[in-house]
């Protein structure tokens, strides 16, 4: 059972008068029987939520309840403020705001020290060192777009390097792996499509309107896939580059090679992607085994010096 959601949970009911447990579920992306037993776990926490049946019924907490600010432990309103802030870095608003100020107005005056001390020991910056500065931007017409369920026109640049011209239905954003992608019906390609906000350019909000498709979630979870096509090959990498090399491979993949070195057991896939990875490490690493791909490093190197020797 989730702490987060069931907090969430509270915060809505506290906003809505009513809601049913189908719009829970579908909010959350659980079963009704998931949402059955956080409504017990909010009852048992002290907060009467009462339910009322038949068409427009639901949940609600029952009139004139006040909560009592102690529902909340000193951990719980850490992690929420925690949670609020880091999102507000990079996704601004006034739904955030009010949010932060009505998490905020649960904490009890003897214990805002300390709530604030544990809120501060973790900071996560979802903005980035440098790049692209229209990520930001983005961000808020894409989130004004799903508000609103208005159409978004762009230009969409693929991995290599072709610009088309795109509408698309906005239904989900997505932070995977530090980078920003939302998830929509393209109406070029009339099927669902996962784009990554660095590859777009020419954002605009159109006046349309769509009516919500039934949504196909993006999958995003890959490690099943990538482990079957994965083999492991052996570099030697210096000790300077651990700290990149370590993103793609555990500690126990590396064993010291002297005192500047290791031998490294890493994944690989035979692809453009994983032969950049290699390239980028530049003469940090040398690809030790099996041999066709460290022939296949050589070539590329050749390739490559014979551009500026040219």
């Amino acid at each position: 059972m989730k702490v987060d959601r069931l907090i969430s949970i509270i915060m809505i009911l506290l906003d809505k008068e009513r809601i049913s447990a189908q719009k829970l579920a579908d909010m959350f992306e659980v079963s009704l029987r998931t949402i059955y037993r956080d409504i017990d776990a909010i009852n048992m926490a002290g907060i009467p939520v009462c339910s009322t049946s038949g068409v427009g019924g639901g949940f609600e907490i029952m009139p004139k309840y006040k909560i009592d600010k102690k529902v909340f432990s000193t951990a719980d309103l850490s992690a929420i403020l925690m949670g609020l802030t880091s999102l507000s870095n990079m996704i601004r608003g006034d739904e955030l705001i009010n949010a932060l100020a009505k998490v905020k107005s649960f904490i009890p005056a003897d214990r805002a020290k300390d709530i604030e001390l544990k809120a501060n020991q973790i900071h996560i910056d979802l903005s980035s060192w440098m790049g692209n500065r229209n990520i930001q931007p983005y961000l808020e017409i894409i989130k004004t777009a799903l508000h609103e369920r208005r159409l978004l026109s762009f230009e969409y640049t693929d991995r290599h390097g072709n610009k088309t011209s795109r509408t698309a239905e906005p239904y989900q954003l997505v932070l995977k792996s530090s980078h920003w992608y939302w998830q929509g019906y393209c109406l070029k390609r009339n099927d669902f499509r996962l784009f990554r906000l660095s590859r777009i350019s020419n954002l605009k909000i159109q006046e349309e309107f769509f009516i919500p498709r039934d949504y196909q979630k993006p999958q995003l979870d890959f490690t099943d896939i990538l482990s079957s096509m994965q083999t492991k090959i052996k570099i030697r990498i210096h000790k300077s580059i651990m700290d990149r090399v370590i993103d793609y491979c555990d500690y126990e993949h590396f064993s010291p090679d002297g005192n500047e070195y290791y031998i490294v057991s890493f994944p690989f896939i035979e692809n453009e992607y994983y032969y950049n990875i290699l390239l980028s490490y530049g003469n940090k690493c040398e690809c030790l085994e099996p041999l066709h791909i460290r022939a296949e490093m050589k070539r590329r190197i050749q390739d490559l010096a014979a551009i500026y020797e040219s």
